[in-house]
């Protein structure tokens, strides 16, 4: 009884190592992961780029804070 009990066993391992992935669905694997990270990088680049837009002042001229006061003290 022991040795069917251990075949069996044997054969319901092999069974279950048997049903993994092909090398063709682990490579079909990589490739979405990569393409995965390669879309996330760009929504990160895309969204850094918005913030740093949002950042801008809308008038590209530079203001001088020390030339308006400079003019406020010499008007007093």
């Amino acid at each position: 009884m022991k040795k069917v009990l251990t075949i069996l066993a044997a054969t319901a391992m092999l069974a279950i190592v048997a049903c993994g992935p092909s090398a063709e669905e682990k490579k079909k694997a990589e490739e979405k992961r990569i393409q995965d990270s390669i879309e996330a990088a760009t929504r990160n680049a895309d969204s850094l780029q918005a913030l740093e837009e949002s950042m801008m002042p809308a008038d590209s001229t530079v203001v001088d804070s020390t030339a308006a006061a400079a003019t406020t003290e010499t008007a007093k």
